[in-house]
């Protein structure tokens, strides 16, 4: 079987300036368990949601490169800011066992217009860890998104792990939009929020079949996911329970390479510009 051990941490954050507490929680955990392969963090875990020039990815890789290669796991150490030229890019870091960057996954869809300075990325990460299988990363609001999955998927991703920060009362409807993911493209995928002044917790990961193996409360929360490739592989090959094939359905009708957007643009002007939403009960 091809198995890989992920380790989510739901940590208790404060609104910034969380790099100590990242550090001691990710050494704590591998002193005692060396069977990790790989660790992941919520979005904007160190930095918290402010942009920052002296915070940056830049900053910060070496940092978690040395830890990566220090404890021979594979490391998506949450998302930071990147700076590139006049723009700025919510990013998440692939780090491998020896500490090399192997991948940066950018995120699609910031969440307007609270995000109003982050310049969207404009592709899909996958990469491939070896001897197990593809995996795909994509960032918070980026779930909202059904295409940016479907892309992933049909890139081969068979793993998607999704770094958050939600702390608002919407996060109970992610975590039914996580499992009906999983089902719709018959993988892996693992989503870790955060707890304290960043986020509400309910981290989750759910399997190809859209069952929850996890989830998490609004309590810190430290927990490990084992994912079978093999699983994913013989879902997309002989359908979900036996059932529907729904990956090949979509590869091989004639649909999915004919989609064309006809826009109303009348009715999409109707519902106005994108502003802020005032209701403080969030």
């Amino acid at each position: 079987m091809n198995l890989l051990t992920i380790a989510c941490l739901q940590l208790s954050l404060a609104k910034e300036k969380n790099l100590a507490k990242i550090l001691n929680s990710v050494d704590e955990l591998l002193q005692k368990n060396n069977e990790i392969d790989l660790l992941a963090l919520s979005e904007l875990s160190a930095t918290g949601i402010y942009p920052k020039k002296n915070e940056s990815l830049e900053k910060f890789l070496p940092v978690f490169s040395d830890l990566a290669k220090k404890f021979e796991v594979w490391l998506l150490p949450g998302s930071f800011h990147e700076f590139e030229k006049d723009v700025i890019y919510n990013t998440c870091p692939v780090i491998n066992d020896k500490g090399e960057l192997v991948a940066k996954a950018r995120k699609l869809y910031p969440w307007l217009p609270y995000e109003n300075q982050i310049t969207p990325g404009n592709e899909i990460c996958t990469f491939e860890y070896p001897g197990a299988g593809i995996i795909g990363v994509h960032i918070c609001y980026d779930l909202w998104f059904p295409e940016t999955s479907r892309a992933l998927a049909m890139a081969g991703a068979e793993l998607i792990i999704n770094p958050t920060l939600t702390p608002t009362k919407d996060r109970e409807i992610e975590t039914i939009m996580v499992r009906a993911t999983a089902a719709q493209q018959q993988c892996y995928y693992v989503d870790v929020n955060s707890v304290g002044e960043q986020g509400c917790g309910q981290s989750i990961a759910c399997d190809p079949d859209g069952n929850v193996l996890h989830i998490s409360g609004d309590q810190e929360d430290i927990f490990t996911v084992e994912v079978d490739f093999d699983f994913v592989r013989n879902s997309r090959k002989n359908g979900i329970m036996g059932l529907g094939q729904n990956l090949k359905s979509y590869r091989d009708n004639p649909f999915s390479s004919m989609i064309k957007e006809k826009r109303n643009d009348k009715y999409l002007k109707s519902l106005g510009k994108l502003t802020e939403y005032k209701n403080k009960d969030e």
